[in-house]
């Protein structure tokens, strides 16, 4: 099976797609040899897509197109024969000897079977471009996601990179199949003017000619203009996706709430409003030009068409050619005409589709980096106590400099339990990040059993991490399935997922659903389905932890949506769950911190302080002052403090 062209890197495909313009007369031919290239480059990597979802679509529409290009010359010569023998029976019949009917007949019949025979073989491929269209839709979209699965989740940091996605998502998956009926097209309607040709040269070889002379001007215009739209297009995608963004938050259902409250509608409706008439205005602009000079070259190629057809009406005047030939003749000059037009049209649309497909390339193209270092990686020891250690280590995020963790360093041994505590944005999510390698560091090293983290089978690492996120996954399954998540290489284990959500609380709620642990949660795809409260679903989240078998726990906020009784309760089900395995915990109620074994204070991406509770509240530093606030804020005492 064909795959698509190998390229190296996101950043080589999108250098080998760009065209810059020639700066001199010299370079013209040069840019030429580049567009042809390119365009070639991209046609064949929609062959192979097409090819890769089903082979038999290609010889199907080449089959198609050879037909529909000699079916017009037939029907001309039907046409001409029937005007002929048409004429023939009115000059006997005007001299009183009519002629037979079976000679008129028979072409007539043959009319009809090429009619039907036309309608019914357009109708079947219509048919057969609507069952390939979706066909190859889906193959790419399953491509598109078997990507994502592989990228980085540094490269969903990078607006150009999520662009070149979503443009990906949106374009390539309804433009291949329409660009290559489009190139099969223009086989069909070379053949037909050929014949045509062929025909048109017996009485004028100049003719032809002209004809195709006049086109060169009105292709010119045309890829212009499909170079300019689709310019414009990439210039201000700015624009479509934040009128994407205006529209989706008028159709959220999560933030529906505070748009009502707020009467934020109107202020989003006119937003995008706004957006898109500055988009509107230049493309329109662009239309109007294009239908002015497309008017202005129609109406030359009328003149010379009409100047044509009186040439041939007087050779009939003339008696050198029949009734049935003017028509024959004058058709292969519309035909010609309105197939050199075709052809101008379809190249300059096909050429505009290929240059959409530059997304989908340059996307296909991006290479993850998180990848190990070694060529034979080393292997996770699973079930045993792990020593991890920072070691000097800093992070920013990709296109910033600002460094979110700052030289940071702590050795965590195995069995401790280590607390992360500072203010929102102090950096402790992103510490997770950097341990659980979503991200490798800017700068130092972070060491596992005393190897570089860079050098383990990443996927070998992953598995070794329990980790509930903040931000935790909310998905549109059955209960037991939302639990299964938390290790789905385990399968579903009915026994063992029971066990996890009685561990986390959350068996309470779902023995009162409609099926228990089969209840279908969320209502995007079930109108019986189940909307849970946010601590609901925080208690889910954290059954997936309990379900997974991991050698290290970590718990980014795991707790913040629930009340202090829950929480406790949690936190006792963890000191259990965890026996002899490592555990971070990353919680604003500070209360948690008093059975960690280190805690680690962070401040703008340091460590400010480090220790264990009794040893930072003797110090009566930070530590400190973020718990005594807490704490009064419990039990009445003085102001509320800061969030931490």
């Amino acid at each position: 099976m064909m795959g698509p062209p190998p390229m190296g890197g996101r950043e080589e495909a999108l250098k080998k797609l760009r065209e810059p313009r020639p700066r001199n007369i010299r370079e013209v031919p040069g840019y030429l040899r580049r567009v042809i290239k390119n365009f070639f480059r991209r046609l064949l990597y929609i062959f192979r897509l097409v090819w890769e979802a089903k082979p038999w679509i290609l010889p199907v529409m080449l089959l198609y197109c050879l037909i529909s290009g000699v079916l017009p010359v037939l029907g001309s010569f039907i046409n001409a024969g029937i005007l002929n023998d048409l004429a023939q029976a009115y000059t006997s019949a005007v001299a009183g000897a009519p002629i037979p009917l079976r000679g008129i007949l028979g072409l007539l019949i043959l009319k009809f079977v090429y009619l039907f025979g036309t309608t019914l073989l357009s109708t079947v491929y219509n048919m057969i471009i609507r069952i390939s269209g979706e066909l190859v839709s889906n193959h790419i979209k399953i491509k598109i996601i078997e990507k994502a699965k592989e990228v980085d989740l540094a490269s969903f940091d990078m607006p150009e990179f999520y662009e070149k996605m979503e443009n990906a998502s949106r374009e390539a998956g309804n433009r291949p199949v329409s660009i290559l009926q489009s190139t099969f097209n223009i086989l069909s309607v070379c053949i037909s003017v050929v014949s045509y040709i062929v025909i048109l040269v017996a009485i004028s070889p100049w003719a032809p000619v002209i004809i195709i002379a006049l086109s060169v001007p009105t292709a010119i215009i045309s890829f212009i203009y499909r170079k300019k739209n689709f310019q414009y297009m990439r210039h201000r995608s700015k624009d479509r996706r934040q009128m994407n963004y205006y529209n989706d938050l008028m159709v959220d259902k999560d933030v529906a709430k505070e748009v009502r409250i707020f009467h934020l509608s109107d202020v989003f409706i006119d937003c995008y409003k706004k957006t898109f008439r500055r988009y509107f205005s230049g493309m329109k602009r662009l239309i109007v030009q294009e239908g002015i000079w497309s008017s202005a070259m129609s109406l030359v190629s009328a003149a010379v068409n009409c100047t044509l057809f009186l040439y041939i009406a007087n050779l009939v005047r003339l008696g050198e050619a029949q009734i049935g030939d003017y028509s024959l003749y004058t058709g292969a000059l519309e035909s010609i005409s309105t197939g050199v037009s075709s052809l101008i049209s379809t190249t300059a649309t096909i050429y505009e589709g290929t240059l959409f497909i530059d997304n989908m390339i340059a996307f296909m193209e991006e290479k993850p980096k998180i990848l190990p270092l070694l060529p034979q990686p080393l292997h996770v020891h699973r079930h045993t106590g792990h020593t991890i250690e920072f070691q000097h280590v800093s992070f920013a995020y990709p296109g910033t400099t600002r460094r979110v963790i700052d030289d940071v360093s702590f050795v965590l041994d195995p069995g401790e339990t280590l607390v992360l505590v500072g203010l929102n944005g102090a950096g402790k999510t992103t510490l997770i990040k950097l341990l659980t390698r979503l991200y490798d560091p800017t700068e130092g090293v972070i060491l596992l059993d005393g190897a570089d983290i860079r050098n383990y089978d990443v996927g070998e690492l992953y598995d070794m991490f329990g980790i509930i996120f903040q931000d935790f996954g909310k998905y549109a399954f059955s209960a037991g399935e939302n639990i299964e998540f938390g290790q789905i290489s385990k399968g579903y284990v009915k026994e063992d997922i029971s066990a996890a959500a009685q561990a986390a609380g959350a068996d309470s709620f779902i023995q009162k659903l409609k099926d228990g642990l089969d209840t279908p949660l969320t209502r995007y795809f079930e109108p019986d389905g189940t909307e849970l409260s946010i601590g609901q679903w925080q208690k889910l989240s954290v059954a997936r932890a309990f379900y997974s078998d991991s050698d290290v726990l970590i718990l980014d906020e795991p707790t913040a949506s629930l009340d202090p009784l829950a929480e406790q309760e949690i936190f006792n089900q963890f000191e259990r769950l965890r026996k002899d395995k490592t555990t971070i915990f990353v919680s604003h109620r500070l209360s948690s911190a008093t059975i960690a074994s280190k805690i680690l204070v962070l401040e703008q991406g340091r460590i400010v302080e480090s220790g264990n509770h009794v040893q930072l509240m003797e110090k009566h530093g930070r530590y400190w002052e973020l718990f005594s606030t807490q704490a009064k804020r419990y039990t009445g005492e003085g102001e509320k403090g800061p969030l931490v």
